[in-house]
């Protein structure tokens, strides 16, 4: 495995990052519009994202140690160690690589957490109203055979049922 292979791999996992980002922002309009129709296909899409970012992950993670034993540096090396050891100009483009992969998790993290609170706020909202709306009630009957709902004691007429 040699340096450009593992370059290949960050360029991919960073295009893979970049479309998860792209579809939280989606799913993100789609809870803000209310349009709850597509969220099931947005979460299999990103379903979809993160499977192939962990199988690109066990791959780099095999291609990032099998360069650490070239390298001489500890087994399961994180890419900023890589970086610092490279020769030039790897050590650059694994540094640049190693900065943007830390600024798109970051993103992601924000916009997930952001997507989570509107979901739960909706959730909540839902329950809220869920609780505020009361069912009406048939009332009963009492011996008189007058409903007694709500202090109504209009006549019913019961034709028999008794």
């Amino acid at each position: 495995m040699d340096y450009q292979h593992l370059s290949t791999l960050l360029w991919r996992e960073q295009e893979l990052l970049d479309l998860l980002l792209f579809k939280a922002e989606e799913k993100q309009y789609l809870i803000l519009t209310g349009k709850t129709r597509w969220l099931p296909r947005i979460a299999h899409e990103i379903e979809v994202i993160l499977d192939q970012l962990r199988t690109l992950e066990v791959e780099r993670s095999a291609a990032t140690e099998a360069m650490a034993g070239r390298l001489g540096i500890g087994a399961n090396p994180s890419l900023r160690q890589v970086a610092e050891v490279a020769p030039a100009p790897w050590n650059d483009l694994f540094a640049k690589h190693h900065e943007a992969l830390l600024v798109l998790v970051t993103d992601l993290r924000s916009l997930s957490d952001t997507n989570r609170e509107l979901i739960e706020g909706g959730l909540a909202a839902i329950g809220d109203a869920l609780l505020s709306v009361k069912a009406p009630s048939a009332g009963t009957y009492g011996s008189t055979g007058r409903n007694t709902h709500d202090g109504d004691h209009r006549a019913v007429t019961l034709d028999g049922a008794l």
